[in-house]
């Protein structure tokens, strides 16, 4: 079967092309829009207990549709193509990345903020400049696994899908500073 795939594969090399970079681009675009909208809300949440608890629950029963099921229930609505596709696998990234980014925001020693808050800082530097910096490992973490599981598919799929996961591993090296690196 693998050498029926790639005798197709070498006889079909423009389609297979472009159908890569759609998926490419439909993965990217879920993974940027579902980021923006989870980042922000885990770290207005992680505060919050009442309102965490509901859009954690949300986010986990999330995990549990199918992405394909979640495709088959908006294709009536939106039909088919880039938008339905885009938005099944939004909601499929979502759930990691809030869940990531809420648990990794709650987990910043307090003593950290209460030094920052004495120092003078005001609410939104405090998430800029201390917790955003500690949590990020364990948020990119999130991004990478809701990246795997966008991407993830048949062979050429999975091996970007593993592609994916080393260029975001290498993207979380990069960002997070280097006293919170493991050695």
């Amino acid at each position: 079967m693998f050498i029926e795939a790639w005798d197709y594969l070498a006889g079909h090399q423009a389609q297979f092309l472009a159908a890569l970079w759609r998926h490419v681009a439909l993965s990217a675009s879920a993974l940027a829009i579902a980021a923006a909208i989870a980042v922000p809300l885990g770290v207005r949440l992680a505060n919050k207990g009442g309102s965490a608890l509901v859009a954690i629950n949300a986010a986990n029963i999330g995990r549990t549709l199918p992405s394909l099921a979640v495709l088959a229930l908006v294709m009536p609505i939106m039909g088919t193509g880039f938008a339905p596709s885009l938005f099944a696998l939004t909601l499929l990234a979502l759930p990691p990345i809030l869940i990531n980014t809420h648990t990794a925001i709650r987990q910043v020693d307090p003593d950290i903020v209460d030094a920052a808050r004495g120092m003078g800082m005001t609410a939104f530097e405090i998430v800029r400049k201390v917790e955003l910096p500690i949590a990020l490992p364990v948020i990119f973490a999130g991004i990478r696994t809701a990246a795997v599981q966008v991407v993830s598919g048949a062979i050429p799929a999975t091996l970007l899908s593993l592609s994916t996961d080393a260029f975001f591993g290498w993207i979380q090296r990069a960002l997070t500073p280097s006293g919170l690196r493991a050695p």
